[in-house]
């Protein structure tokens, strides 16, 4: 079941177009990786997803819903239903780990009871190995426990899909592995459906389901992580799939 389509979609700054055409779906309760080389679009598809770039043609339906790039009300409801998880964990060092998780829900739910909040954001704290840090500052953090804070903050409302901007991004090896188990853990226990945005090969073969590959302005590759060897481009083959086996 789909959760994202997007249909005829170009995507790029002003009159400079930098992705055209493109017309995929994103799956409910699945995985989705978007890969591709420095400079290939990959943070600008990620911005149009999370509304702060408007595509400049197409159309891009969210859980049967057109979003409309151009509607405050429509942008609202889209940041209601998706949570993101942004390269730098974005965290604010001056709000502890519980006020910085608990910022959604201040911002768009004022009217919850406190218990409320605090049943939530404990919840979600938990979910992420980080229950007895909830007093901490994010300073005062690894920089894969500040992940997996931003991760709980993208998912204590509850959306639809999360998005996640180059995850392993700063991280050493080991963090970077133990972040991929928790995206499996939370798609298979509760569901949780993920676009994941990055260039790390490794992190691609442990949490794919889905690739999407981009190269040229569009999507060279749209398909199931398990059928890449089967791929005949010499592209893909080349630079994408002596890398992921070299890396096993």
């Amino acid at each position: 079941m789909e959760i994202i389509r997007v249909s005829n979609l170009d995507i790029g700054y002003g009159r400079t177009v930098i992705l055209r055409g493109l017309n995929f779906s994103i799956d409910k309760g699945r995985i989705t990786v978007v890969i591709g080389e420095s400079g290939s679009g990959k943070t600008s598809l990620m911005k149009t997803f999370i509304g702060l770039m408007p595509p400049l043609a197409g159309e891009m339906v969210l859980a049967g819903e057109r979003i409309d790039f151009d509607s405050q009300r429509s942008l609202e409801k889209l940041y209601l239903r998706i949570g993101v998880l942004y390269q730098t964990g974005a965290l604010l060092n001056s709000l502890t780990l519980y006020e910085n998780v608990a910022l959604p829900i201040r911002i768009h739910h004022r009217e919850w009871p406190k218990a409320k909040e605090a049943e939530i954001v404990r919840t979600m704290l938990g979910r992420v190995g980080l229950r007895d840090c909830e007093t901490k500052y994010p300073f005062a953090l690894s920089g894969g426990m500040r992940k997996r804070a931003a991760l709980a903050r993208a998912m204590v409302l509850e959306p639809d899909l999360i998005f996640c901007d180059e995850p392993s991004s700063g991280l050493d090896p080991i963090t970077s592995a133990g972040l991929d188990e928790l995206l499996l853990d939370l798609k298979t226990s509760l569901g949780v459906t993920f676009v994941v945005v990055t260039h790390e090969l490794r992190s691609m073969a442990r949490i794919a389901d889905r690739v999407l590959v981009i190269r040229g302005e569009t999507i060279l590759y749209d398909g199931e992580y398990a059928d890449l060897p089967r791929s005949d481009d010499p592209y893909i083959r080349a630079f994408f799939l002596r890398k992921v086996d070299n890396d096993h």
